[in-house]
């Protein structure tokens, strides 16, 4: 199934995952879906291994993660952000390094204040090597955070090769 991207999220400034200015980040990308998902793409290098020419698996549960409380954005507005309640993550085949790497997330449940969604880390031959499953409080950033959206430099960042359209199999 072929999926259009509707829009590109923010990245920020130093965070782990979205960061581009992290030198020690993954420097990942989020992606709005038209079914409603975020799709993020990444590319772990050795920096992130954990056995020789493996993603650590700890790095792998942040990706998950972040794309599933992404997901929020997208349902309740850029105001509202999903904080982790708890969240547990099940390998399914080895995470490479030096590879390309896609995640998925999904909102599954939600309620007044909190929401539960899924997601998996999709191999490059489209197999799935981690699911994830995760409770989040929805909160306003004010409440999380003191977040100065300049100083953290949150932002899209436009690229002419960025991909119009997703294949999910």
């Amino acid at each position: 199934m072929r999926l259009k991207v509707v829009r590109k999220q923010e990245n920020s400034r130093m965070c782990f995952v979205c960061g581009v200015k992290n030198p020690f980040g993954i420097k990942a990308y989020f992606y709005e879906l038209e079914n409603g998902e975020v799709m993020a793409i990444f590319h772990p290098r050795d920096e992130h291994q954990g056995y020789p020419g493996r993603l650590h698996g700890g790095i792998a549960a942040a990706i998950l993660d972040e794309t599933i409380g992404r997901v929020g954005m997208i349902r309740y507005g850029e105001k509202i952000w999903g904080v982790t309640l708890d969240f547990r993550i099940r390998f399914r085949r080895p995470l490479p390094l030096d590879a390309e790497l896609r995640v998925l997330g999904r909102i599954t449940d939600e309620n007044k204040r909190s929401f539960t969604g899924t997601g998996e880390i999709l191999l490059p031959d489209g197999k799935v090597g981690a699911e994830g499953e995760g409770r989040y409080l929805k909160l306003s950033i004010d409440r999380i955070a003191e977040f100065d959206v300049e100083a953290e430099e949150w932002r899209v960042i436009s690229d002419p090769a960025e991909p119009t359209d997703f294949e999910i199999s």
